[in-house]
């Protein structure tokens, strides 16, 4: 394992930025307790940059991101002249060569959009790079709830009744979707479609409220998600880890938070926030009948596998606290500080978890590899060249 460098990735072009900075260095202090891996962070930037560099493994240095960012060092992926994939980094001074650091893998911490939703997981598969979490497409699909919402709804799993639009459809056409909405009844919940962390979440009561509510969430999104409200409401968290042929799901949690839905400041800005998720209150597990739990962890592991999921998820579930009825709400791909507090109960601690997570992205990326990844033909060849230009001549 010596000289293995493992990239921790985090940060991003996105509203739960500083959610990604802690989840990033949980992970941090979990493998220097015991991994040998080599640490080496990419810190996405506010506006896209990458970095890497010392001052980034310091959770302190980000309380000022400007002085953070001119400390670091501008890097990117590239191939060195073997075609294995390294980080070339840009060092100091005028005479300053760039250097390159051979890539083993990459931990994925980011949360939302730009990290989340698939983008940064393509850019690891173009560069044949192994990195944890859900490929490009699980990842794509978990971060947008009404596309999950619809694999599950046609898969009997159950989902509340909602609306969704877009901002132009708003615009154009505002009484009408305001009515389809009423139609749900109040009150009703307003989320952006790909966003999470609570983030521009907000319930409403009344139409004057809705609105207020919807403009808000446009400031984060352009597709917007409305649901009718459960009541009386009770949130189930399950966590799921592994592959598609292999996974276990986690004991379920219960969530504590000082309103009916769970919100940002109950998630990250307790007196403990930089425990990140960890330190939201929450009952571990869930004090629910046993049956209600094992039926959230199946349908948990059955979703697993629908949304083409790997590596470790948390789904979260709406409950009737009366009828016990539960419906899916989202799942979070990569979820705040890795949901290592729930495996912790279900007997795996975080610094083992972490490693983990590595050996199943070695074991896709295998798989992957194993595939066939070019296929041979004379396309190219001066009768199919002849032929292209031939259909050219009769454009």
């Amino acid at each position: 394992m010596q000289n293995k460098t493992l990239l921790v990735a985090f940060g991003g072009a996105s509203p739960e930025h500083e959610v990604s900075v802690l989840t990033a260095h949980q992970a941090i202090a979990a493998l220097n307790s015991g991994s040998d891996y080599q640490i080496k962070p990419l810190y996405i930037t506010k506006n896209g940059r990458w970095v890497t560099g010392e001052a980034l493994l310091d959770l302190k240095n980000f309380e000022d991101l400007k002085k953070l960012e001119q400390q670091s060092l501008p890097c990117r992926f590239a191939q060195n002249k073997y075609g294995a994939t390294v980080l070339q980094e840009d060092k100091k001074g005028i005479l300053s060569r760039q250097s390159e650091t051979p890539v083993f893998a990459v931990l994925c911490a980011f949360h939302g959009s730009g990290g989340e939703n698939g983008a940064f997981q393509g850019v690891c598969e173009m560069y044949n790079l192994p990195c944890t979490g859900s490929g490009v497409l699980g990842s794509a699909i978990g971060m947008d709830k009404v596309a999950a919402k619809s694999i599950c709804r046609g898969h009997d799993i159950p989902v509340v009744d909602s609306v969704d639009f877009l901002e132009q459809e708003w615009v154009d056409d505002e009484p009408v979707i305001t009515a389809k909405i009423e139609k749900l009844d109040y009150p009703v919940i307003v989320k952006p479609v790909h966003l999470g962390s609570s983030i521009g979440v907000e319930i409403v009561k009344n139409r004057d409220e809705l609105i207020q509510a919807v403009e808000t969430a446009f400031r984060y999104d352009r597709h917007i998600l409305v649901e009718k409200v459960i009541s009386p409401l009770m949130e189930i968290n399950c966590s799921v880890l592994g592959s598609a042929e292999n996974l276990r799901a986690s004991v379920c949690e219960r969530p504590l938070g000082k309103e009916e839905i769970l919100s940002f400041k109950d998630k990250y800005m307790s007196d403990e926030s930089m425990k990140g998720m960890a330190a939201a209150d929450r009952e571990i597990p869930a004090d629910i009948p046993d049956e209600l739990a094992s039926s959230i962890q199946e349908t948990s592991k059955k979703i697993f596998r629908l949304l083409s999921c790997s590596g470790l998820v948390r789904l979260d579930f709406l409950v009737n606290s009366d009828t016990r009825q539960f419906y899916f709400n989202e799942i979070n791909t990569i979820p705040g500080s890795f949901s290592f507090y729930l495996w912790k109960e279900s007997g795996i601690d975080f610094d083992e978890l972490i490693p983990e997570l590595i050996d199943l992205a070695l074991k896709e990326h295998q798989q992957r590899n194993r595939r066939i990844q070019s296929y041979e033909t004379n396309l190219l060849s001066k009768k199919a060249v002849k032929g292209i230009k031939v259909l050219k001549g009769n454009k």
